[in-house]
């Protein structure tokens, strides 16, 4: 039997922010959508079965991190890795460049050959070529594969980005050719150009040539200011395809999120939520809170009274503290799952306000408070 072929339509929309719908054989996505992300075959300090609980449709897992351990070859004799680590949600693979640029020990672009790399844990050399890593993602069974692009750091030198953009232009004609037509996965491809608006033009307009199932704008939540990264997206709003999804990667705070909806947006990932539950960072209605505060030791009240979809204010902030400050794990189990529940619930609303036309209102209310 035939596969649910993948596709992507707007079904409402409020100025420039859309309310959609991702349809993949696994299951539907609701737009805008927050991709809690399962770098390793994990989503940190969670259980998958609660991710789902928590509303969200979508994880995102690493190529460049499963390719070191434990290695494709392990995920496919497991089945892939929805089987690997028991996910019945649609996966989202990014293609590994960012961690090479970022991680590895040493790193050398070679246009033709791709990312020439050692590992970040045992120093082993390694080539990543888009084809490499197009062929690795089809071997982890996932269902949005991202092509293979560089991304720099952040860099006022317009000749560089430039040179940096033409590569990841190349790559990605390249890794079309390699994905081929697969009508029930999509490959996305990767607008990149720094700040420079003419270069984030024309690598649309390449990448539009090439024809994507959907186009991230990356290259951004690099060290640049939210003015500048908002910048970016006002350019690129009214250029990109209306009728395909479009996904800011890495990104980011709340704010970030509710601004970046405002600029059309559909798709997020970011290891905040996660990274800062571990850390004792939650995300509330009312803003943060640093739960390991001694003011909280003798706050009996929950973190979130608004909190609906996951029962969590079970646990006080003086218990929440408690276990914080005694270095016990359930500390970031529970506030990792608050966070990814939190940013669910704030995807929900945002749906609903973009539904209802009232996007903007409350985009106003929360964009400084959260």
């Amino acid at each position: 039997m035939a596969l649910k072929k993948f596709s992507f339509n707007v079904i409402e929309q409020d100025r420039h922010a859309r309310c959609g719908i991702i349809k993949t054989h696994r299951g539907n996505i609701n737009t805008p959508a927050f991709m809690p992300v399962g770098t390793q075959a994990t989503v940190k300090a969670t259980f998958i079965d609660d991710i789902v609980k928590t509303g969200s449709e979508i994880i995102l897992s690493n190529t460049y991190h499963l390719m070191l351990r434990p290695g494709v070859d392990r995920v496919k004799s497991a089945g892939g890795l929805h089987s690997f680590m028991n996910c019945k949600l649609p996966i989202l693979t990014d293609s590994g460049g960012f961690q090479v640029m970022s991680l590895s020990k040493l790193n050398k672009i070679d246009k033709e050959k791709g990312a020439i790399f050692n590992s970040h844990i045992d120093g082993k050399k390694f080539i990543l070529s888009p084809e490499a890593s197009i062929k690795i993602q089809k071997g982890l069974n996932s269902d949005i594969l991202m092509v293979m692009d560089e991304c720099p750091k952040k860099s006022k030198d317009y000749r560089l980005i430039k040179k940096s953009m033409e590569l990841s232009t190349y790559w990605a004609r390249r890794s079309k050719k390699e994905f081929g037509t697969i009508s029930h996965k999509a490959l996305f491809g990767i607008v990149q150009g720094g700040l420079f608006e003419d270069l984030r033009q024309k690598s649309l307009s390449e990448l539009i040539k090439i024809n994507f199932d959907g186009y991230a704008i990356g290259g951004l939540a690099v060290g640049e200011t939210q003015k500048e990264m908002f910048k970016i997206l006002d350019v690129l709003k009214n250029l990109m395809p209306t009728e395909k999804p479009r996904y800011l990667m890495g990104v980011g705070t709340p704010s970030d999120i509710l601004g970046a909806v405002k600029r059309g947006v559909d798709m997020f990932d970011c290891v905040l939520p996660t990274r800062s539950g571990r850390t004792g960072l939650a995300f509330t209605w009312n803003g943060r809170i640093n739960i390991r505060n001694a003011k909280y030791q003798k706050d009996n009240d929950p973190l979130d009274n608004k909190c609906k979809n996951f029962n969590l204010n079970k646990y006080s902030k003086n218990y929440l503290n408690h276990l914080f400050n005694t270095n016990e794990i359930l500390a970031s189990m529970l506030l990792t799952l608050h966070n990814i529940n939190f940013y669910q619930e704030l995807m929900d609303s945002i749906r609903m306000h973009i539904k209802n036309g009232t996007f903007e209102q409350f985009h106003d209310r929360y964009v400084e408070k959260l």
